[in-house]
């Protein structure tokens, strides 16, 4: 290949990547604008619903946290939704590779992504920097708005699903309520005793807010993802 083909590859290549990442980007942030404005449907309606059967200090409460990042707590529970800014296709061992609507055009297997992460509200409120969070879930978009989700509960649109639906106001209410559903129910266990046994000084010294004293819901525990 001489200097010029190769130089007409490079730039054919940019221009085709280019567009379709660009066009998988805009996607995924429509999307995430919409998950946004769910997310506080669902805070008002829990918290209307909740009014005057709850101790006034069990919150339910959504925060925007700029165009990338959004935050529902649900009483002890904190959950995390931050959309990546990059786009990203699967790697080789992937079971994506096998649905019908990838084989048709590579093209349909990037995607952007929508993480769900789980952690205690408490581990906020105190600064406890040190302490574990979860992903519970994640969604794919692609470029024609197609969607899958994987993730603890999450049965909407597995992988070989793929192509069949497309990402809708609907879909992200149901995906919504499927993490709150696994995160109220994921219960924070007691750390192993031998796990605990040893503590420095400075562990209660220097560190007052108790940052030091990792907590997780599973911590000591082995976190499966046995259903995703």
């Amino acid at each position: 290949m001489d200097n010029s083909s190769m130089r007409e590859k490079i730039l054919s290549t940019i221009i085709n990547k280019s567009t379709l990442k660009q066009q998988i980007f805009d996607n995924t942030f429509t999307s995430f604008n919409e998950l946004k404005d769910v997310l506080f449907e669902i805070a008002s309606e829990l918290d209307d619903e909740l009014d005057g059967k709850l101790d006034k200090r069990v919150r339910i409460e959504y925060r925007d946290r700029g165009k990338f990042e959004a935050q529902l707590q649900i009483a002890s529970d904190l959950l995390i939704f931050q959309m990546h800014t990059d786009i990203f296709e699967f790697e080789s061992n992937h079971i994506i590779w096998q649905n019908e609507y990838v084989k048709e055009n590579r093209d349909n297997t990037y995607c952007g992504v929508i993480n769900i992460y789980n952690f205690l509200s408490d581990s906020f409120k105190f600064n406890r920097n040190a302490d574990e969070g979860y992903l519970i879930g994640r969604i794919f978009i692609n470029r024609e708005k197609c969607f899958f989700v994987e993730g603890k509960r999450q049965t909407l649109v597995r992988p070989m699903d793929f192509g069949k639906e497309k990402i809708t106001r609907e879909a992200l209410i149901a995906i919504m309520e499927a993490a709150i559903c696994y995160a109220v129910n994921f219960d924070l266990l007691v750390p192993s005793y031998d796990d605990r046994k040893r503590v420095t000084v400075d562990q209660f010294n220097t560190k007052m807010d108790n940052s030091k004293f990792i907590t997780g819901k599973r911590l000591g525990y082995d976190f499966k993802v046995d259903d995703i």
